[in-house]
């Protein structure tokens, strides 16, 4: 353990191109942000992909319960958040630490090149999985509007509509990530936002008509056994912990940060759960993996499923620039790299091809990689940090928060990948 000062290595985050980072601002880059335009810019760093599959796992774990364990994932997103802001004020209040700009910086900071290595390597796995659920959302909806039920389980020359979705998006994918820059797509961040939450606007409308006609039976409690499950699922749909420090960065009150923060999470939560208990209080156990689908195949319906994909289509792309960033800085000394990029692309392709089920792989996801970056490396980094000051009973709950981390991953990776290849425990 080592606090890292003001060497090469900490500032190696820059490349040799204008790379978007980690840290780059979705909303500008002026760093005297308002209030409103940072509470914007939490809103597109969090909500994602994810609150598409909370429906089905509410289904699976029972509404109360799902309700429960996603306002108590909330709260302990946000205290991590904050361990991460309280953390980095720490280190820069000391004259010979240079600026942290990004959660790679503070590993560094904290723990030296190790701290940093295990940061990137986190970042990898969690962006390069936030682009397969992109690509299963995609090929699962492209099948529900194009292929009836029964074709979807016929194979074309060995492949399943499915598969050739995915196969047919892989050119395109390696094309849009061949750019070296591309921070003028970066609107496309914000437009994605607004059409997501139209598509949820349009699914809860839906949701209410059928609640109001023929609310389905329901279950409030589904049993601990898909306790681990549904942590992984809600971990994963509060995604946007990289960006927690950029954006503290950047706002104009440093001191209001903390409540323009919690004031955003508690408005993301409500509308989470709001959306995923009336999706399953309407479809009951008829709920699919990706709620959109459950709506239809009708004009409206249709135009909504088509305009989230292409979104998602569109934000891989930039989902991946951090993956790059911390590629080509370890591997071609900040210099682009095409067959790194194309490497990455296929990949994620590949584990798309394999996993069926979208809420499966957000579980998944959430368990492996979401829990480690949200939970384990903030009261980790916070705990060496402030071991030497703060009081036995935060020390007691960081210590607490890592080991409660740990076993929720360890578990509920286990369990998702049970989920996954159908076997029983």
């Amino acid at each position: 353990m080592g606090f890292g000062k003001n060497d090469n290595e900490a500032g190696s985050s820059t490349n040799s191109i204008p790379i978007p980072r980690e840290d780059t601002p979705l909303l500008g880059q002026s760093k005297q942000s308002s209030q409103f335009k940072t509470l914007a810019n939490i809103f597109i760093a969090i909500v994602g992909s994810g609150v598409l599959g909370l429906p089905y796992t509410f289904m699976k774990s029972g509404w109360l319960f799902g309700v429960c364990t996603l306002f108590s994932i909330a709260l302990l997103t946000y205290y991590c958040m904050m361990l991460l802001v309280y953390t980095r004020r720490k280190l820069e209040s000391v004259n010979e630490y240079s600026k942290i700009n990004s959660f790679g910086d503070l590993g560094f900071s904290v723990c030296g090149s190790i701290g940093r290595l295990s940061v990137d390597f986190m970042i990898i796995l969690s962006q390069a999985g936030f682009c397969v659920s992109y690509m299963i959302f995609i090929s699962n909806t492209f099948a529900h509007l194009f292929n009836s039920t029964s074709s979807q389980a016929h194979s074309y020359l060995g492949l399943t509509p499915k598969k050739w979705y995915i196969w047919g998006c892989l050119p395109f994918q390696l094309g849009l990530n061949s750019i070296p820059t591309l921070t003028h797509l970066a609107p496309l961040s914000i437009f994605a936002d607004v059409v997501q939450l139209g598509a949820m606007g349009v699914v809860m409308g839906k949701d209410a008509v059928i609640i109001a006609q023929d609310k389905p039976a329901v279950q409030a409690f589904g049993g601990l056994n898909v306790f681990f499950y549904c942590v992984g699922v809600c971990t994963y749909s509060f995604e946007g912990i990289g960006m927690v420090l950029p954006l503290e960065s950047e706002t104009r009150n440093k001191k209001s940060y903390g409540l323009v923060l919690g004031l955003a999470m508690g408005m993301i939560s409500f509308l989470y759960a709001v959306f995923g208990a009336m999706g399953y209080l309407a479809f009951g156990d008829e709920t699919r993996d990706i709620i959109t689908t459950n709506i239809g195949t009708g004009f409206f319906s249709t135009v909504v499923q088509l305009g989230l994909c292409i979104n998602l289509f569109f934000s891989c792309p930039l989902m991946m620039n951090p993956v790059y960033e911390v590629l080509e800085r370890r591997l071609s000394q900040g210099s682009y790299n095409l067959w790194y990029r194309w490497l990455m692309i296929f990949v994620i392709a590949l584990v798309a091809l394999f996993v069926p089920n979208f809420a499966d792989f957000l579980s998944l996801v959430g368990s492996s990689v979401c829990i480690a970056l949200g939970f384990v490396f903030p009261a980790l980094f916070h705990f060496i940090v402030f071991k030497d000051e703060a009081g036995l009973g935060k020390l007691v709950l960081d210590g607490a928060i890592v080991v409660l981390g740990i076993i929720l991953g360890v578990s509920g990776t286990w369990t998702s990948l049970r989920e996954i290849f159908g076997t029983v425990a």
